[in-house]
């Protein structure tokens, strides 16, 4: 799952861009943010959620009011460094007790650790308060790089900065906390209440069935619950802004836009860059799918427009791999099946999660702690409930690690575990950072670590430890290919407009009576989708989706998809890799290893493109490490695209 920033609030041990994978939960609570927080991300296709966005809103209100009080004497830098000092050692300890009582809230699901974890909650809110409202003292100094960064991350944590004014204060507070309220709420009843289905339910119809009415239907009847947030997001979008610019920044989207150490403008600029070098990738595969979509569909797929996006296997069409059975190549066999070797070898839960130890130890990080094995969760308990959604725990941000998954010996669940252990091993490596710098460089370094890790289970990989007899010939991967870029490649543009719209809407470009069609306008741009039918300004579809109705950033999951692949391509080289880059493992390789930890040694202590460099020798994200993962698959589409339209 992707990480935070180190101050920054994200949302979920629900989901992550699917609901099997992608959390990390360093040493705290959710639901809070700046300093004693380190959140799991908010998932891109996030299914249910449970409802925090009042405690981070009203934090923000607080917060803000803190960071516009000043103080009449100016204090010195020595003043700055101490307070910092003072406020990272107590905050330390609020954030470990606070995210021991998260973890129970999890693991023992109870009216009582609800109530606890909540205390707790508002405890560390009410101490971090104070700090915020102190460190505004020290505004304009001139500080050492580590004091400034550190203040500077605080100012830059909130994802919602609300007025100074009460009143304003307390409605933005509210309307966050009903717009969230809605979407968790929200259901689908075309036949009355006994016919109700939500989010999970539409999702399982548009996953499975290959209906299309039924499809289509499923598809309207969910984006419907955005109607009821239209008059709500508008006024969020003035007060939002309101807030960001009482705190220096020109609307909402710039100050979200400034978390990434460039100005916010050179961000944006940066985004379309790295969009631009993979757009051909995507064309192809694009172009692909609509031929093989259009062969089932007919006529209701055109043959060089945008596809319907009801009909791509997802609710929001940002991820195409549920209907990998309909474009599925010829002979597309992989030569083995993972799930049937794990079985075949009688794996349990814990060789399991040995396995994707032993691929770090072989790196040569150090051996899990005993109390990992102690502590974790691997099984789901009889006697209760629990949240079995996969997530990677920090308690003490130091070496309480932990694991929290129901493992079933699966294929899927053997990649989720290499996955989130890549975020145990990232959260240990930057231990010795001070306090707010036990993070990942930005908030997408972290998810893109465990998708790093995840791309080296290859089948070399597999006959290396036991459970491969042979590696199949390249010419089996092409379906491999495919299947993941169905999952990586359809989703980057959607990762990217996502954010792009919001922008433009803080920013006025897009006023409240085009919100509906320049979210298909952009939908269009980008991904090459289109609605089923027409929709009109009554309606208010960017609701339907979790980010925009709660107030959560997106832009993480972009990044994480564009730095997975330069992460994995510049492992690849120190590891002396000579086959195709989407066959090559970096399991064994003490280099590649040591390249590795250097990077996630420095936490979030320096700016992500000093962290880049160490990586990847550059200081610049790089998408064209995507194109030569999949460049077996681009031939290949290529070929079969020869003939048929290309782009819409």
């Amino acid at each position: 799952m992707a990480g935070t920033t180190g101050l920054e609030p994200a949302t979920s041990d629900v989901t992550g861009r699917r609901s099997n994978q992608l959390n990390y939960v360093p040493a705290s609570p959710r639901g809070i943010s700046l300093m004693l927080t380190r959140l799991p991300c908010a998932g891109k296709n996030h299914l249910w959620y449970r409802g925090e966005m009042k405690t981070r809103a009203l934090f923000g209100a607080a917060i803000l009011s803190a960071l516009l009080a000043g103080a009449d004497r100016k204090p010195t830098p020595e003043e700055a460094r101490k307070f910092i000092d003072d406020a990272e050692q107590k905050l330390l300890v609020l954030a470990v007790d606070a995210g021991r009582a998260d973890w129970i809230k999890s693991t023992y699901i109870t009216d009582d650790s609800e109530a606890i974890a909540a205390k707790l909650d508002e405890r560390s809110i009410a101490a971090t308060v104070d700090f915020a409202k102190r460190a505004t003292r020290f505004d304009g100094l001139t500080l050492d790089p580590v004091t400034a960064r550190k203040l500077k991350l605080l100012k830059l944590s909130l994802p919602l900065a609300t007025p100074s004014d009460p009143k304003e204060s307390e409605e933005l507070t509210r309307i966050a906390a009903g717009m969230e309220g809605t979407y968790g709420k929200g259901k689908y009843c075309p036949t009355g209440p006994a016919s109700c289905k939500d989010l999970e339910a539409l999702s399982k119809i548009l996953a499975e069935n290959r209906d299309p009415k039924q499809l289509r239907d499923a598809w309207t009847g969910w984006h419907a619950i955005g109607r009821g947030m239209r008059k709500d997001f508008v006024r969020y979008v003035e007060l939002a802004n309101k807030g960001a610019k009482q705190l220096g920044f020109e609307d909402n989207g710039a100050m979200w836009r400034s978390k990434y150490d460039m100005p916010p403008d050179r961000f944006a600029r940066e985004l379309d860059r790295l969009w631009e070098q993979v757009r051909p990738l995507y064309l192809s595969l694009h172009a692909y799918v609509r031929h093989r979509v259009r062969e089932k569909y007919g006529d209701l797929v055109g043959a060089n427009g945008p596809i319907p996006a009801y009909l791509l296997g997802n609710m929001w069409a940002q991820e195409w791999d549920n209907i990998y059975p309909l474009v599925a190549p010829p002979n597309a066999d992989p030569g083995y099946d993972l799930t049937a070797l794990l079985k075949q070898h009688k794996t349990d839960w814990k060789q399991m999660v040995k396995y994707g130890e032993n691929f770090f130890v072989s790196l040569g990080f150090s051996p899990l702690p005993q109390t990992f094995w102690e502590r974790s969760l691997f099984l789901k308990p009889r006697d209760r409930e629990v949240v079995c959604h996969a997530s990677a725990w920090d308690i003490d941000t130091l070496n309480d690690l932990r694991l929290k998954l129901c493992i079933d010996i699966t294929g899927e669940d053997f990649l989720t575990i290499h996955h989130e252990l890549g975020h145990n091993f990232y959260q240990r490596a930057y231990n010795r950072q001070p306090f707010i710098f036990r993070d990942s460089a930005n908030d997408g370094f972290h998810e893109a670590i465990g998708d790093t890790i995840a791309l080296s289970v290859t089948p070399e990989y597999l006959v290396k430890i036991g459970l491969l007899d042979k590696a199949p010939d390249t010419s089996k991967d092409i379906g491999l290919l495919l299947h993941r870029a169905l999952d990586k490649i359809a989703f980057l543009p959607f990762g990217l407009m996502i954010d792009q719209w919001r922008w433009k809407v803080f920013s006025g470009e897009i006023p409240p009576a085009r919100y509906d069609e320049s979210w298909w306008e952009l939908h269009r741009k980008y991904q090459g989708v289109a609605p089923p039918g027409r929709r009109s300004e009554a309606d208010f579809d960017p609701g339907a989706k979790y980010h925009v109705a709660a107030n959560v950033p997106y832009m993480r999951y972009f990044l994480a998809d564009i730095l997975q692949f330069q992460f994995h391509r510049a492992l690849a080289q120190a590891a002396g890799c000579k086959g195709p880059l989407h066959r090559c493992s970096i399991f064994g390789n003490k280099a590649a290893g040591s390249r590795l930890n250097t990077m996630l040694e420095m936490g979030l202590s320096r700016p992500w493109q000093d962290a880049l460099e160490k990586i990847a020798g550059t200081r610049e994200m790089d998408a064209t490490a995507i194109r030569d993962y999949f460049a077996p698959l681009e031939k290949w589409l290529n070929e079969q695209n020869k003939g048929i339209p290309v782009g819409w």
